[in-house]
C-alpha cells in the first residue's frame, strides 16, 4: 500500500488557489479546508490510518428560508422531494447523508467521494471537487423544483463560511 504525500495536495491545492487552512484533526493525517468555487466550502481529510485515500466532504445546512417553505409544504410534497433528491443524488458519484427528521424536514445534507491513491492526479482531485460541488448544485435545485424559491425581500446571509445552502 502507498501512501498519499501530504505535501502534494497542499501543493495542487494552493496552485490551484482554493486552499483556504489547515485544521487540527487529531482523527486525522491532514484535514484542508478549500473554497471551491467562491463561496462553497469542502474539506479535504486523510484518516489515520488510511494512508492510501483522501476523502472530499461538503456538509451543507439548509438554509432557513428553504425550511420554512419545507414547512408549509404538505406530507406528500416532502414525501415527493425527499424520493426526488434521493432519485437525484443516487444517479451521480458522490456518497450522500440525509438528515431528515419525523417531519420528512431536511435539516442538512453531506456529500462525500474518496480518491485512492492509485488514481490520485491532479486532474482527478480537480474533477471529484467539481463533482461534489455538482453534487450540491443538484441538491439545491432540487429543493427549487419542488418548493420554489423563498422570499429574498428579507436579504440573504451572504457569509461564506458558514456554508448555508442558499444561492
Amino acid at each position: 500500500m502507498s501512501k498519499i504525500d501530504e505535501n502534494i495536495i497542499q501543493n495542487w491545492i494552493v496552485d490551484e488557489g482554493i486552499f483556504k487552512q489547515k485544521m487540527p484533526d487529531q482523527d486525522a493525517q491532514f484535514h484542508y479546508v478549500i473554497e471551491y468555487p467562491q463561496g462553497n466550502i469542502m474539506d479535504i481529510i486523510q484518516p489515520k490510518g488510511k494512508d492510501d485515500f483522501v476523502l472530499f466532504v461538503c456538509g451543507t445546512q439548509v438554509s432557513p428560508e428553504h425550511v420554512n417553505l419545507m414547512k408549509d409544504a404538505s406530507m406528500k410534497d416532502r414525501e415527493k422531494f425527499l424520493f426526488e433528491l434521493r432519485f437525484e443524488l443516487n444517479r451521480l458519484e458522490p456518497d450522500f447523508q440525509l438528515d431528515v427528521n419525523n417531519e420528512l424536514m431536511l435539516s442538512q445534507f453531506v456529500l462525500q467521494d474518496a480518491l485512492y491513491e492509485d488514481g490520485l492526479t491532479k486532474n482527478e482531485l480537480m474533477k471529484t471537487i467539481k463533482r461534489i460541488f455538482k453534487s450540491k448544485l443538484a441538491c439545491t435545485m432540487v429543493i427549487e423544483k419542488i418548493f420554489g424559491s423563498p422570499d429574498l425581500s428579507g436579504g440573504l446571509n451572504t457569509g461564506s463560511d458558514d456554508n448555508v445552502m442558499f444561492m
